[in-house]
């Protein structure tokens, strides 16, 4: 009888127990859910971490390859005007070096002038029959009056082109320079330029080129 009053409340112990175990079990699971919602969340989080660092990874690379390829495209670049200034240098100094041939010649040649110095006759003034060609050696046959101009002449034009040469020299002008009497005028003693004594007209031309007379046979050659 005893137990019969029993069983209910056995029954009703071991639902509570079940109960409980039940909860607690439900408790853990959602410990266990909860816990597993976190990490994935945290996983989530890495994943986009990772694929951030890869985009700019991939930025980065793209933005290194890019300026790689432009200083590649400036060393180039840079290469080139190198070698154009380098032809272009070899260029100068053949033209220096043809200059100063030039150069020294025209001072031998004004050093070749200075052993016998000649004075103009007066601008337009012949130098009269039987009176020596000035500069001509000591002791000298006469010679006609045209010779005589024709020598004088070209005597002038030698003076004169050793002139044009020293002050191409002096001012560093190139062979091709053109000059003026008052340029020449300061080479000369007196500064007076010397004349034709047949009344020739003197042409000085550029620096490259021998002065002329106008008058045919009066002209000097390289």
């Amino acid at each position: 009888m005893r137990l019969k009053s029993l069983l209910p409340w056995l029954c009703v112990l071991a639902s509570l127990l079940g109960l409980a175990w039940l909860y607690a079990t439900s408790q853990k699971k959602d410990q266990e859910l909860a816990a597993l919602r976190e990490e994935s969340q945290q996983l989530q989080q890495l994943r986009a971490e990772v694929e951030e660092a890869k985009t700019n990874s991939v930025q980065t690379a793209s933005d290194e390859i890019a300026r790689l390829r432009k200083d590649n495209e400036e060393l180039l670049r840079m290469r080139n005007e190198v070698r154009q200034l380098r032809g272009e240098k070899q260029q100068l100094s053949l033209q220096l070096q043809s200059a100063q041939t030039q150069v020294q010649g025209a001072q031998a040649q004004m050093q070749a002038m200075r052993v016998i110095p000649v004075q103009p006759a007066a601008p337009g003034q012949p130098i009269p029959a039987g009176q020596p060609v000035p500069g001509a050696r000591p002791g000298a046959a006469p010679v006609s009056p045209e010779q005589a101009n024709l020598t004088a002449c070209i005597n002038n034009l030698r003076q004169i082109d050793g002139a044009k040469q020293q002050w191409a020299l002096d001012h560093q002008k190139a062979v091709s320079a053109l000059m003026t009497q008052t340029d020449l005028l300061p080479y000369f003693k007196g500064n007076a330029m010397p004349a034709c004594p047949a009344g020739g007209v003197y042409s000085l031309n550029p620096v490259s080129v021998p002065p002329i007379c106008n008058i045919p046979g009066h002209a000097i050659g390289r």
